[in-house]
């Protein structure tokens, strides 16, 4: 019997118990860093269109709910992401819908870049022409505070008095939602009893890439 071990990635996906991670984060005054968009998007806007920006996650840093995010982990999980949003398929919703599926009837957004800046990662959101879209816009254009939150499966560990996110993160998506009064109602640690863990959210190509660039990480 063949007694070697599987990748890290792939013990995880059998044995570890995964909840969704939920992180909250403001967006730039008024939605848009304006010196961060080209002159095609701003072009783009002019025209009607909207696209927002700001920071969509940090690692390294106690945030709101007492979480840490190796970067390591987080710089792993953005490459992977990568790949949805160069196939333009990095969507997300308003509002965090309690699973991990991102439901296509209710896609507000499209995440078409995302960077590092030391350790933040930044990103640049089109608002698609959708109903939760438009939504989205009216509230963005009424003024209503809003911000992006990250969607992930993953478990923590408590590790010299941190919480810190664990090598099972899968990042799912960002979500626009509204600034709560209370912020760790939106960056609460929701447990997974009815939260349907599907296994084919992502497609076969984006599985291998995870694959291939922790063979290529190894």
């Amino acid at each position: 019997m063949d007694d070697s071990t599987g990748s890290p990635l792939q013990e995880w996906v059998l044995t570890m118990p995964r909840v969704l991670l939920r992180e909250y984060y403001e967006l730039c005054e008024g939605g848009v860093c304006q010196d961060l968009l080209t002159e095609e998007e701003k072009r783009f806007v002019k025209n009607g269109g909207m696209i927002l920006t700001g920071k969509l996650q940090e690692a390294e840093v106690l945030n709101g709910n007492g979480r840490t995010y190796p970067k390591q982990i987080l710089e792993r999980e953005i490459k992977n992401y990568m790949h949805l949003v160069k196939e333009r398929r990095a969507l997300g919703e308003l509002d965090h819908p309690d699973d991990s599926v991102i439901n296509l009837k209710n896609a507000s957004h499209l995440i078409t870049e995302v960077w590092w800046d030391g350790n933040s990662v930044n990103g640049k959101v089109q608002v698609l022409n959708t109903p939760s879209g438009k939504i989205l816009q009216q509230l963005v254009n009424d003024g209503v505070k809003l911000g992006i939150s990250s969607r992930a499966l993953g478990s923590v560990q408590e590790s010299q008095g941190r919480t810190v996110v664990q090598e099972d993160l899968q990042l799912i998506c960002f979500d626009f939602v509204s600034e709560p009064s209370t912020p760790n109602a939106f960056m609460a640690l929701q447990e997974g009893k009815d939260i349907k863990l599907e296994t084919d959210i992502f497609d076969k190509p984006y599985k291998v890439n995870r694959l291939l660039n922790e063979i290529l990480e190894d």
